[in-house]
């Protein structure tokens, strides 16, 4: 189970902003092949910039690299080469055993095919026999859910049926070597998590490179990692948070928003540990602190009273905790002036990572729906958890007690 079954080795490759120089370049690359004096593939020409650059990594049977990067960095090439689609300008790789790859919407399908021809064309193209397909065909069909569509042409097949027949083709072929795109975000819910179960399968017993935007799933699935930007590995390797964490750095935080009638103005907010810099611009705070967050803010004369929520999002832009004082029915009545107010969070079971604060003001009564949406204030301050635990997989990590059986007595550990 420890064989290595794709070795990357130094792979680059360059393509050309300009179609007319790409057309010359591509001209006199071809006859330098044929000359033996062709260009240096080191060297960037006029209107040229690498798409991917120096990239290294192996992987072995039973592991999943989790391929990600902003939109541009390189993904897409990168798989391209491995499944031979482009030729790489330098570099070598080295992959062992049969591939399955899902990398396009579509790919490998002939339109004009229904589904049945088109498992035989794509088992052919893996380099399986017509009595390997056959034996099958059941279970492909029954893992794309599209038995009675199966005789359809596939260009009546909206996206969402072209990545089920293409992953069900991919996956149930059991192959060596299993290369995902995004092409899964497609898909909907029920059948994404069909695919996930079938990745943790395969995974066992194969190398699978996922390529997402979404973190999450690729945490669920992934044993190593590797972050591209610009075409260039920025982190390759074994620690799969701080792959995620180097991601996020190249992106910046949520940006303010203000929705509501307006009715109520949040003029300041502030986030802080019983220890830390109340007036800290990006706060930082022990996981398992209490957390205080102080609200200052004034409603206008017409408004009696109103209800707060404070809620705290991660750098996926998911609401991970909130606090509604209707829960507690809390309500703050208008005294005409600027009003502060302080809710303490205790021993706090955010994950290691940054966050941002949001708070709403909301008219209503204890027990009632809201009335009116008196203001909202989003991504008001950031503030960043610091401890030890893994900031991706989960954005809350519990503190639980661990004990083991000794006799008959449970000792805690």
């Amino acid at each position: 189970m420890s064989d290595v079954l794709i070795k990357v080795e130094n792979l680059s490759k360059k393509f050309c902003r300009d179609l007319k120089k790409s057309l010359w370049y591509g001209v006199k690359d071809i006859a330098g092949e044929l000359t033996g004096r062709g260009n240096s593939r080191d060297d960037l020409r006029p209107g040229e910039f690498w798409s991917v650059n120096d990239i290294s990594f192996e992987l072995k049977r039973g592991e999943c690299l989790g391929l990600i990067g902003p939109n541009g960095a390189g993904k897409s090439t990168l798989l391209k080469i491995l499944t031979g689609l482009i030729k790489a300008d330098k570099g070598r790789i080295t992959m062992r055993g049969r591939v399955g790859a899902l990398i396009e919407l579509g790919a490998g399908f002939n339109p004009i095919l229904t589904g049945r021809e088109n498992i035989f064309v794509n088992g052919a193209v893996l380099g399986f026999t017509k009595e390997e397909i056959n034996n099958k065909l059941d279970s492909i069909i029954e893992f794309s859910e599209l038995k009675e569509f199966i005789e359809t042409p596939v260009q009546n097949y909206s996206s969402g049926m072209k990545v089920r027949l293409g992953f069900a083709v991919a996956a149930q072929m059991e192959p060596d070597v299993l290369i995902v795109d995004e092409v899964l975000a497609v898909g909907d819910i029920g059948f994404r998590a069909k695919c996930f179960n079938a990745m943790n399968e395969i995974a066992q017993k194969a190398a699978v490179i996922f390529v997402s935007h979404g973190i999450p799933q690729v945490a669920r699935v992934a044993t190593d990692i590797l972050l591209l930007d610009h075409g260039n590995p920025l982190y390759c390797g074994k620690d799969v948070e701080k792959g995620f964490e180097r991601y996020y750095d190249l992106y910046g935080s949520e940006e303010k928003i203000v929705s509501g009638s307006g009715k109520a103005q949040l003029h300041d907010a502030y986030i802080y540990s019983d220890d830390g810099d109340r007036l800290a611009d990006t706060p930082k705070i022990n996981h398992l602190d209490d957390i205080f967050v102080e609200i200052l803010f004034s409603l206008n004369p017409e408004v009696k009273s109103c209800f707060i929520q404070v809620a705290f999002f991660d750098k996926e832009l998911r609401a991970v905790a909130q606090l509604i004082s209707k829960f507690k029915e809390k309500e703050f009545f208008n005294s005409g002036n600027n009003m502060l107010v302080k809710v303490r969070v205790p021993r706090n079971l955010f994950a290691p990572g940054m966050y941002t604060l949001t708070i709403g003001f909301a008219e209503g009564s204890t027990g009632e729906g809201w009335h009116e949406i008196l203001g909202r204030y989003q991504a008001v301050k950031k503030f960043r958890i610091v401890g030890e635990g893994a900031a991706a997989s989960a954005p809350i990590l519990l503190d639980g007690d661990w004990m083991f059986k000794e006799g008959s007595e449970w000792q805690r550990v």
